[in-house]
This record gives structure tokens, C-alpha cells and sequence, in this order.
């Protein structure tokens, strides 16, 4: 059987880290931001630790 392919739109968005934890960004990031304020702002643009459930699946993806 074949390798299975990484996909390269899931690869581009997430990091895994060094423990294997499953890095992204929040979402609500792309326009109307002026009507947020600056503490949800600031708390957006940090990345998020996607829960192990959904780890699971995200790995797959990447074929690590």
C-alpha cells in the first residue's frame, strides 16, 4: 500500500510541538475587528492548543 499524502492546507495552518501538542490560531481574525475590543484582539492573535480529540485527527493529516 502507499504512502498517504500530507495535506498541504492542514500543514500550513498548524504546528505540532515538541511535547506533540497540536498548535493553531484562533478563529474571528479575518475583518471587522474594529468592533472587538482589545482585550479579545490580544487574545486572538496568540495560537491555541487544540484539545487531544481533535489532535488525534489533525495528526492523520499531517502523516507524522
Amino acid at each position: 500500500m502507499p504512502k498517504q499524502k500530507t495535506h498541504k492546507g492542514l500543514k500550513k495552518r498548524i504546528k505540532i510541538t515538541s511535547s506533540g501538542k497540536v498548535k493553531c490560531s484562533h478563529s474571528g481574525t479575518g475583518h471587522l475587528m474594529s468592533s472587538k475590543n482589545a482585550k479579545r484582539r490580544r487574545r486572538l492573535s496568540s495560537k491555541t492548543i487544540i484539545s487531544s480529540a481533535k489532535a488525534k485527527t489533525v495528526k492523520i493529516g499531517l502523516c507524522k
